[in-house]
């Protein structure tokens, strides 16, 4: 039986430099920057204060049929994402059977400041029980869900939490339901909120840089922290083209895998990472030698860029050495259950509009990460095929690869 092409035909973003699509890209070809002090909470207690929010969001403006003020940060950040991936996918809802509309969302942490609210809430004495007016809000499910509820879809829902690689592991979900013709229309991401239980926790790890994010270079000090959304509109090949949409590119392929080795270390050899990427590339029917970027998870810490150096060393030998591949969280900090649902997005767009983003703050290349990063200014480049890759906690780790439209 011959399987049902999927493309990509919008893209949803809130980030720290922009919000849409076309803001969002013409900023990260830039190189801006959105990492900076921590303004959400005091960080005196810390020694480390730098983070990437998200600035001047209006959650309201997104907002039909829910109240925003009642909803998570997270939940507000996707269902932003998702009306700007409708918006860019040319999509009204009306047209739709919402029977077969579907959501796939992944997260780290689901809505931490819930948590966080509910605690300083107890700890002042306002507070003397979990009521259901907390309940509803934090289970990371309700990120999904609200989604849905906001725009009607009543079809399949469902939110992975894995991590940071969680919005791969989403996209790969609503492929195969697609795929399977369980459904129309599926929006697929990622969304994650800055909190002090995420950032407290890569400060204990020792994890978070002072200054910045600098992917690869040898002076790499670690990651930042950061927040935001990311959303993709995936509908089958004939769909889109009978109602002439703008294919941005057509996903072809996953693979997922897990370390099976600690709960916070790669595997020192890359195997989980390996297994994710060829296991991408067979199912696209894609060879090793077609692949023209990649998207690295590169988080900027000592560990993960050396080791996911490896592993694509491993599976390229050396033909990775002709493969650019940058790191946007140079830019973005480390969005966590968004971050690979945002990389998703920019892999699409390389693959659209033959340019490819930066590694920026990249100053001194370290001996033992010697690829070509895209140090610190885009680049035109003709990107048939993409790979994006993202490794998580857990040992979770998830490759995309997606290719340049052809009839």
């Amino acid at each position: 039986m011959k399987q049902r092409r999927i493309v990509i035909t919008g893209i949803g973003v809130v980030t720290p430099i922009g919000n849409g699509c076309e803001q969002f890209w013409s900023r990260l070809l830039a190189g801006r920057c959105g990492i900076g002090p921590v303004q959400s909470f005091d960080t005196r207690g810390y020694k480390v204060h730098q983070g990437a929010e998200v600035r001047d969001f209006c959650a309201g403006r997104y907002f039909s049929n829910l109240d925003a003020a009642h909803l998570g940060r997270a939940s507000q950040f996707a269902i932003a994402a998702a009306r700007l991936a409708l918006a860019d996918a040319n999509v009204e809802i009306a047209s739709l059977d919402l029977k077969r509309a579907g959501v796939s969302m992944g997260t780290t942490s689901g809505e931490p400041r819930e948590v966080e609210r509910f605690d300083d809430l107890f700890i002042s004495k306002k507070l003397d029980r979990v009521g259901p007016e907390f309940l509803k809000l934090y289970p990371s499910y309700v990120i999904a869900a609200h989604t849905a509820r906001e725009l009607r879809f009543a079809g399949v829902n469902i939110m992975i939490p894995t991590a940071c690689a969680a919005g791969n592991y989403a996209i790969a979900h609503a492929f195969d339901v697609l795929r399977a013709s369980r459904a129309d229309l599926m929006l697929a991401g990622g969304s994650d909120s800055f909190s002090r239980i995420t950032y407290t926790g890569f400060a204990q790890l020792g994890a978070i840089a002072p200054e910045l994010c600098q992917p690869f270079d040898r002076n790499r000090k670690g990651m930042i922290p950061g927040e935001g959304a990311g959303v993709i509109v995936l509908e089958p090949l004939s769909a889109a083209v009978k109602r002439r949409a703008r294919i941005y590119a057509e996903i072809t392929g996953y693979g997922l895998s897990c370390d099976a080795h600690h709960m916070t270390a790669a595997h020192p050899n890359g195997e989980g990472a390996v297994r994710a990427m060829k296991q991408a590339l067979d199912q696209s029917g894609t060879s090793p030698e077609e692949v023209s970027y990649i998207s690295a998870h590169g988080t900027g810490t000592l560990t993960n860029d050396r080791l996911e150096t490896f592993a694509v060393k491993r599976l390229f030998g050396g033909g990775a050495y002709r493969i650019p591949m940058s790191s946007i969280k140079s830019m973005l900090g480390h969005t966590m259950g968004a971050a690979s649902a945002i990389e998703a997005a920019v892999c699409a767009l390389a693959v659209y509009h033959d340019r490819i983003p930066p590694t920026i703050n990249l100053k001194e290349p370290d001996p033992e990460c010697d690829l070509d990063y895209v140090p610190n200014s885009a680049r035109e480049h003709t990107v048939q095929v993409a790979m994006n890759n993202a490794y998580a906690f857990g040992g979770n780790n998830a490759s995309l690869v997606m290719r340049k439209f052809a009839a």
